[in-house]
């Protein structure tokens, strides 16, 4: 073993720690049996013990000498170091993430909840729109007082045209003034049949397209009728939310609100998620306003705003601006 030893007062310290150490190595006397057996193990871990000694003397005389000094045997354990935080790990983030959530769930929640107490008394407000909307005026005619379509369309006179009633020593009164049948000049009767009607595999999309011709050649009378007959033959149809808001149009374009209404809002009822449904409530907002139900028109007006913010900015702009133009609502 070479052990490296300085100059100086450090020294003289190791060279009389070396003397005492020899002193104690050496025998005195002869050694008895069991301990010569021994002395190998002995002498080893003494030498040992004498060496590690050595190193801690080395380490206090020469602290920072270069290759002087043996490094420390003992070094501080992990647990003596400072606490620290651990480090934050996916599972912290997702339940953080998840709490997050929750809150703005039961937000949303609430905000919820209030919606449909809100609408709850809409629908309720406009349940007693159809009750109220048939004695309003005197053209609108309950819808299961209709005429029941034929097999044809049946040329129906508008209301100006229809003839005064004659007088009780002339004529008999008529007990149910809807017999009344009118004549229609040929000209009308020729300008209705030179409309052709569509002819496809798809007789349903015929008969709608062609009520929609009527009601844009402005035969009103016509056009109920043929859109009638297709709301009544073709329920399940994928035309049936527009047949019953044209019907609704075609009533309130011949000046019948009262009517028109009611189609109105059985279009909306029936299905809020159909085609035309956001057409039939923005309309039955109309028809209100010209029976001079304004109070009604504007929960009407409400209605859609609330139920159709898509359209209400969208492809329905400009029809509910000039609906509401003429309404003042608080």
């Amino acid at each position: 073993m070479k052990i490296m030893i300085g100059s100086g007062r450090a020294g003289s310290a190791i060279a009389l720690t070396l003397v005492a150490i020899s002193a104690t190595l050496m025998p005195v006397g002869p050694l008895p049996a069991a301990r010569a057996q021994t002395a190998p193990e002995n002498t080893d871990v003494r030498l040992r013990r004498i060496e590690a000694e050595l190193r801690a003397v080395q380490r206090k005389v020469f602290p920072d000498g270069a290759g002087k000094a043996f490094g420390p045997e003992i070094t501080p354990s992990a647990s003596s170091s400072p606490a620290t935080l651990p480090a934050p790990t996916a599972v912290t983030d997702i339940l953080t993430r998840m709490d997050t959530v929750e809150a703005q769930l039961q937000r949303l929640t609430a905000a919820s909840e209030e919606n449909q107490n809100h609408l709850a008394k809409l629908e309720a407000r406009l349940a007693t729109l159809e009750a109220a909307s048939a004695p309003a005026t005197n053209a609108a005619v309950p819808a299961a007082e209709l005429p029941s379509a034929g097999p044809a369309i049946a040329l129906v006179a508008p209301a100006a045209d229809l003839p005064k009633p004659a007088k009780p020593a002339q004529k008999p009164a008529l007990t149910k003034p809807e017999a009344v049948k009118t004549e229609v000049s040929p000209d009308r009767v020729a300008a209705v049949m030179a409309i052709e009607k569509p002819s496809s595999d798809d007789k349903a999309e015929d008969e709608y397209a062609y009520g929609y011709r009527l009601w844009e050649a402005k035969f009103f009378p016509e056009a109920q009728q043929q859109l009638l007959r297709v709301v009544q033959q073709y329920p399940r149809h994928a035309r049936i939310s527009y047949a019953r808001n044209l019907l609704g149009r075609a009533y309130l374009d011949d000046g019948k609100p009262g009517t028109a209404a009611q189609y109105f809002l059985q279009n909306y009822q029936a299905d809020r998620k159909g085609d035309r449904a956001a057409d039939s409530l923005l309309y039955l907002g109309v028809a209100m306003n010209r029976l001079k139900e304004e109070k009604r028109a504007c929960v009407a007006f409400a209605e859609f705003r609330l139920t159709y913010p898509a359209e209400l900015t969208g492809r329905l702009k400009a029809q509910y601006a000039a609906a509401t133009n003429p309404v003042t609502c608080n």
